[in-house]
């Protein structure tokens, strides 16, 4: 458990190097939502708890975030976290996306991860990740992850140079968002018959 919490603090310390990168600069120490008194527990985030100890319960994959909207005191402060669980085999995944704000720092702290990045020339870089590796998603580039084993779950710590680093899923973005079937079925260069089921199993 030790190992694991200092895996942690490292990645925080990692984002805490990029702190100028996503958010605008604060002229306080921190911020406050309106009628807060801030304590010890303002600064503290207990949700990881549960995350980091196994894989999703009842999900193929699951995330568990620190950002600003979860935890108010990252409110100015140029970072945040997530806890990825990724079921066992290739349904854990977490299906292409980007964060438009910031870069994402991966760090394995059990299982096998298989990730991906796609870079603005349409290139493809892989890795099998293994607990203890670390890989570096560059801000704003298509990426994916996907559990590595087929028997046991794998759970991973992202950190961010943003409180607000925001995520399109492409899946999900493109058809749950409601643009035309029709549309859709050109840009893809396939049937709309397909980009009805598309749009069903992600609607």
């Amino acid at each position: 458990m030790a190992f694991r919490a200092c895996l942690v603090l490292i990645v925080v310390l990692s984002a805490g190097l990029s702190a100028h990168a996503g958010d605008p600069d604060i002229t306080s120490d921190f911020i406050t939502p309106p009628g807060v008194i801030p304590d010890g527990n303002f600064f503290t985030f207990t949700g990881f708890r549960d995350a980091i100890n196994g894989g999703p319960k009842d999900v193929p994959f699951k995330v568990t975030k620190a950002s600003q909207v979860e935890f108010p005191a990252l409110a100015g402060q140029s970072v945040s976290l997530a806890v990825l669980q990724y079921e066992p085999s290739h349904t854990g995944i977490n299906p292409p996306h980007i964060h438009p704000r910031s870069a994402e720092l991966l760090l394995v702290i059990q299982g096998v991860v298989f990730v991906g990045l796609v870079d603005s020339t349409n290139k493809l870089y892989t890795q099998t990740l293994y607990a203890g590796d670390a890989f570096i998603f560059p801000k704003g580039l298509v990426h994916f992850q996907v559990n590595g084993d087929s028997k046991y779950p794998a759970v991973a710590v992202s950190a961010f140079g943003s409180a607000s680093p925001g995520t399109i899923s492409f899946p999900k973005n493109i058809f749950g968002s409601g643009i035309y079937n029709w549309v859709l079925a050109q840009s893809f260069k396939t049937d709309v018959d397909t980009i009805n089921k598309l749009v069903s199993a992600n609607s």
